[in-house]
């Protein structure tokens, strides 16, 4: 998850130096996408759908900006979606890709969790069934517009777009003041596309398990427990030993921001007990190794260990957050300087206020 609270100037550059690398490799991604059309793989102007199994495709966006991927899943009948992007402009891009792989029907959204970058861009799916947990519906049925992972996205956008401008200011090459420009338009393309925003909450809840039949396809949602969010949920395709884990599960750490971190090691666990040979995150590519699960969950149990330690110590927040040293992951998830991430560490706090620890 992108943040913009407590970011400083410089790192705002230095999130833009690296878009500005991403600008520059889009390109030559995208012709090996397309050089490799032969594995299934199809190209847009603003995705590259990449086949997984037969009639399920990984969406990534390849516009440099920050988004989360989606799922589609072409049926004998009908299209299942999970996840509706950031906005409705790329929610729109996304249904225009989708349209070019298939005319059948979108009829089924389904949300992994609630956060902005997964689910604001439902209003562009129009009149279809939205699938979440209970915890996701009640979220967004509440006071989405004030979520403060959303809040923070809108905060930061005025923030950059300055930046940009003063780095366009005093660009020194027409190549940079190319690039800037480019980012500069799509950071104000964000912003405006923002404010017309209106989270739909799901009309379809669960809070275990769902299970859908698609013409000869099996489509289980499931919830395994609580990690990034109240209300995670995994879109599991037996068949094919696939599983679309949202922001609940990466090769390596997650934002823990609104995360049940000492929860989150046995949803971990709970999620390897699928017959899954591919899992599929909410950003970036795929991964195979099941084995990253387990780091990543000792990764929870050590933060959350050396922070509860630094609390009873008297530690308050920002104290924990310079304390913890997570160094010994430094091989295998390359964390390699002490400190962690403030709101993991005040997220945290909060939960064990909450329970009076």
């Amino acid at each position: 998850m992108f943040r913009y609270e407590g970011e400083t100037m410089k790192s705002i550059a230095r999130n833009a130096v690296l878009f500005l690398a991403a600008a520059a490799s889009l390109s030559s991604s995208l012709a090996i996408a397309q050089d490799g059309a032969s594995d299934g793989t199809i190209t847009t102007e603003t995705h590259r759908f990449q086949m997984l199994a037969d009639g399920v495709y990984l969406a990534m966006y390849t516009v440099p900006m920050f988004n989360s991927n989606s799922l589609v899943v072409i049926n004998d009948e009908d299209v299942l979606v999970v996840d509706s992007h950031i906005t409705p402009r790329a929610a729109k891009q996304l249904l225009a890709g989708i349209a070019e792989i298939t005319d059948k029907p979108i009829t089924t959204l389904v949300y992994t969790h609630f956060h902005y970058d997964h689910a604001h861009g439902t209003q562009a799916f129009g009149d279809v069934q939205i699938i979440g947990h209970e915890f996701t519906r009640k979220t967004m049925a509440g006071d989405p517009h004030n979520e403060p992972t959303f809040q923070r996205e809108k905060a930061g956008q005025p923030r950059a777009i300055a930046w940009l401008e003063s780095q366009l200011e005093s660009a020194t090459s027409d190549e940079q003041r190319e690039q800037l420009e480019y980012r500069l338009g799509l950071a104000r393309a964000r912003a405006e596309a923002t404010k017309g925003i209106e989270p739909v909450p799901p009309d379809t809840t669960l809070t275990d398990r769902l299970d859908l039949i698609r013409g000869d396809r099996e489509i289980q949602v499931i919830f395994c427990g609580r990690a990034h969010t109240g209300g995670d949920v995994v879109v599991y395709l037996p068949a094919d030993k696939l599983v679309y884990t949202g922001d609940m599960a990466f090769s390596g750490p997650s934002f823990l921001g609104d995360g049940h971190v000492d929860e989150w090691p046995d949803t971990l666990m709970k999620l390897k007990e699928l017959d899954v040979e591919l899992y599929v995150p909410g950003h970036g590519p795929p991964f195979t190794d099941s084995g990253r699960l387990d780091l990543v969950a000792d990764y929870y149990r050590v933060l959350w260990k050396q922070v509860v330690a630094a609390r009873a110590d008297g530690a308050n927040a920002g104290e924990a957050t310079s304390r913890v040293d997570l160094t010994s992951f430094a091989d295998t998830l390359g964390i390699r300087r002490p400190g962690t991430d403030p709101l993991a560490v005040a997220r945290i706090y909060q939960l064990l206020d909450e329970r009076g620890d």
